[in-house]
């Protein structure tokens, strides 16, 4: 592998692959330069003029996933080195990047992870077939024929594969089904939120780097939407170094690639991740050098502009109009034939996705309500409403959970229009709206709890149920609120993404030529603040924004799309609610006296040394019949290991096997030296009741050396070297049977003829004879009362026979005679003349 990778990527080419990331990133500093400036002016003037929206009607927690890690598991990992596949540790913390380990063990003791996973810019597959369409375009001029397999060989049929454009491929398998839904929920959450790298918290940072990025393709030709616009500044800055340089040494390389298809496939792949990881590094080194630059003068620049704000103002007011005058004679013909009559279609298609999106939010919601209700209902416990309220508060990181809802969202299908309007993929999209929907699920939950809280310190735990129920129809007002509000800005900025590149890139023909002569008419001391071409989009948008602002208005009348009108505006409506979200999070476990989860269920690890359990979001798959998360196996295991469709390995279905099923052991080798002497000097056990009090009994466990003869199964004879006493505890009331009645079972049925060996025979009759002797020494009151138990008992139960209920105590009876199992029931009658109770013996006969 190692020799693929520098055979084609020589030091030459290297250098090369530098010089363009430099070339690319000194064309991105520029720009980042001007647009940090401008984003500063509009932050400060938002500042100062105190705009804003609607105020939102739930809380926002902090800090929701502090002390929580999402997901930790065990799976398989196909290793590229060796092409093997072996077990790996995973756990998912709360920054949701992916940790492998080379077992539990060694994540416990806080090693460092063999291999940490970025997942920004990838995309989770369940199936090989969608990755092979995926692959099957990575080269050009190769195509794989149908039925072609891939170059790997998946150990299982559940795999799991993390595929990037640039970036090395990851794959993974699991045992199961159930598995990989839920792994494969998890790795798309990982992905989901990695690649939301960009804080919106950043009010300067974040706009600057957003419009650098979109000017620097738009100067390329690329005025649509970007699905690589994802994860940190420095990957995406990656993203965009590679988006040019691929396609070239794709081209270059690609027909100097040998072997098969799958084999060329497969060296590309490490090929393109040497680049990208070299092309990577740079990136992250010069934005950090570009951002350390401009945070140097920002402080300058922001006294500047708070001096001067009025006249910056004005003065961009003033050229403002100059370019409308120019551009809206040329805008209105192309808003009448090519934006207003799509508008309408555009907003359809992605409002019917995104409203059953947030309406699944609302039900789930709802169903974990109904589950609280319930359990306040039954009369549970507060350790079970505890429960209850610390799953609640992570519902909204719970991928699975969470599945149903962004399922929704993945119907957006933007077909025809996506390719009239340029749009790249629909993925854009579908990823904001699940970002909001995850945040408005925390909103209602933080919310819920809160007023729980309240509700309880008020009023007490006397009616939980009404509590719950009030709480949770205050929330689910406010949910709907919230959500049309989030949902009617998305539409809006979802429009404003479709319809203003598109509209740059047919006037940019007509207008850019004209636009530097705007320049002379703004003063060089705010010329940092007021680019010409910012205020030219400015003024494209502006000019549909109010055909946008319409179309949603409207969409909002129709009912099925359960948005509010803007007419019905919520401002403070609920003061004390908000006094309630600076309180503390409230910790329902440790409120309720259930501060210790199970770490075995939850996946702790220690967090900081603080000796604290680190709980877990997501819990742990635990599968029945299968060895233990293979962590101490090198090798998958075979295949008949792999539980079939309709083989329930789970806990749902493993109660329902009979505890009486006996299962056969299959033949297998010795793992011991005591194994390997039972072979050699076979063990027969014959069961023989004695009598004996424990407390009152001397005689242990013994073994004695005889010489003697027993016959096998198999008919043949062998040597008996030693007898050994094994003596069990039984209750006193247990005595059911008489003396007669043990002998007789002894000795088999009338009809069955007993063994001919004189050896066995002379044993038994000494058994026999002790056991008259003790019954002549008890007094006759005794014996009727134990014949008239005898009568009036049921049959006796079976008595364990392992050796964990064996005691040391008893007595010695040299016998060697076979029983048949069942049979060793404890009589009556001591040997002193007092009642005791009888104790089986089980004698071990060692065969020479």
């Amino acid at each position: 592998m190692g020799d693929v990778v520098s055979s084609h990527l020589d030091e030459s080419r290297r250098e090369t692959i530098t010089a363009r990331t430099r070339d690319v990133m000194r064309e991105f500093g520029a720009v980042y330069q001007q647009q940090y400036a401008v984003a500063l002016f509009n932050s400060v003037r938002y500042e100062i003029e105190a705009g804003g929206g609607t105020q939102s009607q739930l809380l926002h927690r902090k800090d929701p996933l502090a002390g929580r890690s999402i997901f930790s598991g065990s799976l398989f990992q196909y290793l590229e080195e060796n092409r093997k596949w072996r077990s790996r540790f995973v756990s998912v913390p709360n920054s949701y990047a992916i940790n492998l380990y080379e077992s539990k063990t060694a994540n416990e003791r806080g090693l460092h992870p063999k291999v940490t996973i970025n997942c920004a810019g990838y995309k989770a597959l369940d199936s090989l077939e969608e990755y092979m369409e995926l692959m099957n375009t990575s080269l050009p001029g190769i195509k794989a024929k149908v039925g072609n397999h891939p170059f790997i060989k998946c150990a299982s049929e559940f795999p799991l594969i993390l595929y990037h454009p640039y970036a090395r491929h990851h794959y993974f398998c699991v045992m199961s089904e159930k598995e990989q839904k839920k792994w494969h929920a998890v790795l798309q959450d990982c992905v989901r939120h990695c690649n939301n790298g960009l804080s919106e918290e950043l009010t300067v940072e974040t706009p600057a780097f957003t419009d650098s990025v979109r000017k620097h393709r738009q100067a390329q030709g690329h005025y649509g939407t970007w699905d690589m616009m994802c994860g940190t500044p420095p990957q995406i800055l990656a993203n965009l170094v590679m988006e040019t340089l691929h396609p070239e040494l794709r081209s270059v390389i690609g027909p100097r690639l040998k072997g098969k298809m799958q084999q060329r496939q497969r060296n590309w792949m490490l090929i393109s991740d040497a680049v990208y990881r070299q092309v990577l590094s740079q990136t992250s080194s010069q934005y950090g050098a570009l951002v350390d630059t401009c945070e140097a003068q920002r402080a300058p620049l922001d006294a500047r502009l708070r001096t001067d704000m009025d006249q910056i103002i004005t003065s961009k007011e003033h050229v403002s109009g100059k370019i409308r005058a120019l551009v809206l004679p040329k805008v209105e013909p192309l808003l009448r034939t090519s934006i207003q009559p799509y508008i309408s279609s555009i907003l359809e298609a992605l409002m019917e996705p995104t409203s059953r999106g947030f309406s699944e939010v609302r039900e789930v919601f709802f169903r974990e309500m109904v589950e609280i209700s319930k359990n306040s209902l039954n009369g549970g416990a507060k350790e079970k409403l505890g429960e209850h309220m610390d799953r609640l508060s992570m519902l909204a990181f719970h991928p699975v959970k969470m599945q149903s809802c962004y399922e929704k969202v993945e119907e957006l299908n933007l077909e025809g229009l996506q390719q009239r309007f340029e749009v790249c993929s629909p993925n854009v999209f579908v990823s904001r709206a699940q970002i909001l929907m995850r945040e408005q699920m925390d909103n209602a939950v933080y919310t819920f709890e809160q007023l729980l809280n309240q509700s309880l310190k008020d009023q007490g735990e006397e009616d939980m149920c009404k509590n719950v129920q009030r709480c949770q129809d205050r929330v689910l007002k406010k949910y709907d609120y919230d959500s049309s509000s989030v949902r009617k800005k998305f539409f809006r900025e979802a429009l404003l993404q479709i319809i203003i590149p598109y509209m740059l890139q047919q006037l940019s023909d007509s207008c850019s030529p004209e636009l530097p002569r705007f320049r002379e008419l703004i003063f060089e001391d705010f010329s940092r603040f007021l680019l010409v071409e910012n205020m030219y989009e400015e003024v494209v948008l502006q000019s549909v924004t109010k055909d946008i602002m319409m179309a949603v208005k409207e969409a909002a009348v129709q009912r099925r799309h359960n948005l509010y009108r803007d007419s019905i505006v919520l401002t403070n409506s609920d003061p004390n609610l908000h006094l309630l979200g600076e309180t503390p999070q409230v910790d329902w476990a440790a409120k309720f006296g259930s501060e210790e989860p199970d770490s075995a269920a939850n996946g702790g690890t220690e967090e900081g040394g603080s000796g604290s359990r680190r709980r877990q979001v997501v819990s742990m798959i635990q599968m029945d019949g299968l060895p233990l998360a293979y962590e101490s196996c090198m090798e998958v295991p075979g295949v008949e290991l792999i539980p079939e469709e309709d083989v329930e390995t789970c806990d749902d279905k493993s109660e329902d096997k009979s505890e009486d099923e006996e299962i056969p052991e299959e033949p297998r080798s010795p793992d011991s030296v005591d194994e390997i002497r039972d072979l050699i000097n076979p063990v027969v056990e014959v069961a023989v009741p004695v009598s004996g009090e424990e407390e009152q009994s001397p005689v242990t466990n013994l073994m004695e050396p005889t010489d003697s003869t027993i016959t096998a199964e198999d008919g043949l004879q062998e040597e008996v070297t030693h007898v050994t006493t094994v003596v069990e505890k039984v209750p006193r009331n247990s005595i059911k049977k008489s003396p007669q009645t043990l002998l007789k079972e002894l000795l088999g049925s009338e009809g069955q003829e007993p063994t001919k060996d004189e050896q066995v025979e002379s044993a038994v009759e000494i058994v026999t004879e002790e056991m008259l002797e003790a019954v002549q020494e008890e007094d006759s009151q005794l014996i009727t009362e134990v014949s008239a138990a005898e009568s009036d008992s049921d049959p006796p139960p079976l008595l364990p026979t392992d050796s964990s209920s064996r005691d040391d105590n008893g007595f010695q009876s040299p016998t060697n005679q076979e029983s048949d199992e069942g049979v060793k029931v404890p009589i009556t009658n001591g040997l002193s003349g007092e009642d005791k109770t009888i104790d089986p013996v089980e004698v071990e006969v060692i065969l020479a």
